[in-house]
């Protein structure tokens, strides 16, 4: 028998919808309900403009576009791709469903970001691809991550499935490397319900991916007229989004600027509010690199250990507040265990992801509800709040 899930007066996200959507998401109704129509193709021309990306196809999550990355990267068995432990599965999936070996290395204990000074020492012979996860929206360190790739001649899959809005020196995350995959599942600042894209830097690679996304045919040849028939060309599998799930994203990039400043008010508010019980060594606040712009995506605290992260998360759902830890880092998962390989000590990402707590942090959140959450994090460790 399924558990029910606890009810909470405070999730830890929630999506923030208007009319607009509704209407959207109506009005595709009443068209062809398959991918790459008028709203699909609206919301890639949007990522292209505001990311500067070469192109950009919609997918029916960032799952599909990381394995179309690792498709169109050519990995084959054998193969290993360098990537932090402290990740979602998706990210070693997509390089395990080609044969190739995720190739795990301990993340920075500032950013949480896979730790460029250890990827160096993991790379071989068999090395093809370097996948960083930017975490919270927070970037890798790009530029020394760039420089490594181009010494060895690997490919770079950005996993940039936190990062939509996020920016690095300027540029937008997920067209730092050849391949960027963002997400537009339920729980990001960017919403299609589910939902991601792919992004291309190079014009090379463009061809051949739109023939991945259809399924391996040259379908989107014979829309624009180009030939009379289509027909089977390559590999590939169906990796676009529906018509119905574009029309919701389209309303929500379109509101993008606003909602992640939204976010952003929430995160920096939190942040200035930890400020004195991080002094008193209690807690640790996130931290963001000057070269980093970050989207507020996830805010989260660390504790000095595993207990008061538990003892934290408990009091705070017995007070109607959805708190959670994050990953179990892959290195020590079954799955992990079985397809992966391990390149460096873990020591970082096993006390992350035993001391770190997210708390509650969506656009719709409230002042009030937000003090309400300050309040019961001061109380836990009998403190009050001073204003």
């Amino acid at each position: 028998m399924r558990t029910a899930r606890p009810k909470y007066r405070t999730n830890l996200n929630k999506h923030s919808l208007d009319h607009k959507a509704i209407n959207a998401v109506i009005g595709a109704l009443k068209g062809p309900l398959n991918g790459n129509g008028p709203y699909g193709q609206r919301c890639q021309g949007w990522i292209e403009r505001k990311t500067g990306t070469a192109k950009s196809f919609l997918t029916s999550s960032c799952t599909d576009a990381l394995e179309m990355a690792s498709l169109l990267a050519g990995l084959k068995d054998g193969d290993e791709v360098i990537m932090p432990s402290f990740t979602f599965s998706s990210t070693a999936n997509a390089v395990v469903l080609r044969g190739a070996v995720p190739v795990f290395v301990d993340i920075r204990p500032d950013t949480l970001n896979i730790d460029e000074t250890l990827i160096s020492a993991a790379i071989t012979k068999k090395t093809r691809a370097i996948s960083p996860v930017h975490y919270a929206g927070v970037s890798c360190a790009m530029d020394k991550i760039s420089t490594i790739a181009k010494r060895h001649k690997l490919t770079v899959i950005e996993d940039a499935a936190q990062g939509v809005g996020a920016h690095y020196r300027g540029r937008a995350l997920g067209t730092l490397g050849d391949f960027g995959a963002f997400s537009f599942h339920d729980s990001k600042v960017i919403t299609a319900g589910e939902g991601g894209a792919l992004l291309i830097s190079k014009a090379r690679d463009i061809q051949r991916a739109e023939i991945l996304w259809e399924k391996g045919t040259n379908r989107a040849q014979l829309i624009r007229q180009e030939v009379d028939k289509y027909t089977w060309i390559d590999v590939g599998s169906s990796f676009l989004m529906g018509e119905v799930s574009a029309a919701l994203l389209w309303t929500q990039l379109q509101s993008a600027h606003k909602l992640i400043s939204m976010r952003l008010r929430l995160w920096n508010a939190y942040q200035a509010a930890f400020s004195c019980l991080e002094g008193e060594g209690l807690l640790r606040r996130p931290i963001i690199p000057a070269e980093c712009q970050h989207n507020g995506h996830i805010y989260y605290l660390l504790l000095s250990s595993n207990l008061q992260r538990e003892a934290l998360r408990q009091y705070l759902r017995k007070e109607g507040i959805e708190a959670c830890f994050h990953y179990v880092p892959l290195h020590s998962s079954p799955a992990g265990k079985r397809f992966g390989r391990v390149a460096s000590t873990m020591s970082v990402t096993n006390r992350a992801a035993s001391t770190l707590l997210r708390l509650p942090i969506y656009p719709d959140l409230n002042d009030a509800e937000q003090e309400r959450i300050i309040r019961c994090v001061f109380a836990f460790f009998g403190k009050v709040q001073r204003n």
